[in-house]
């Protein structure tokens, strides 16, 4: 199995129509850890907007690493990383999610004309047990992560 696929749940080309459409993703976030944790507070990077797949439409990447839990910053951060969930907009309006990655950080960033994530991510991932971090690019096509390269 590859690191990708243990790193992330990813869902179905047809994830669409297989789960509902969440109106927005930042609302549907938020409403949730509001019930898991009274008195959550949600950082500026909490939520990111930008088309993720060239389509057009706005996309959205929500960090966990941005909300605070009676006090403790980063909810369900660990020594890999933090949860980053990863949604995309469809033209018939809503959002779905396509995958979730335990990362440090990313970037987004234009590799041979494509709009590609830099993730930056324990060193394990790249068949590593020290330091220098793994950075695993990866493309959006259609509703799947794709891997291109990692190092």
């Amino acid at each position: 199995m590859s690191s990708l696929a243990i790193l992330m749940a990813v869902a179905p080309s047809v994830a669409s129509a297989q789960q509902p459409l969440l109106s927005d993703p930042e609302i549907y976030e938020k409403d949730h850890y509001r019930k898991e944790c009274p008195g959550v507070l949600f950082g500026d990077g909490f939520i990111k907007r930008f088309d993720v797949n060239n389509d057009g439409l706005i996309d959205a990447v929500v960090n966990h690493g941005e909300m605070t839990c009676k006090g403790q910053k980063g909810i369900g951060c660990t020594e890999e990383g933090c949860p980053n969930n990863f949604y995309l907009q469809v033209k018939e309006g809503g959002y779905f999610m396509i995958a979730t990655a335990q990362i440090y950080g990313y970037d987004f960033v234009k590799r041979f004309g494509n709009m590609v994530f830099v993730f930056k991510m324990h060193p394990k991932y790249c068949n590593r047990t020290e330091k220098p971090d793994c950075e695993m690019t990866v493309r959006i096509r259609g509703a799947q992560m794709v891997t291109i390269s990692k190092k």
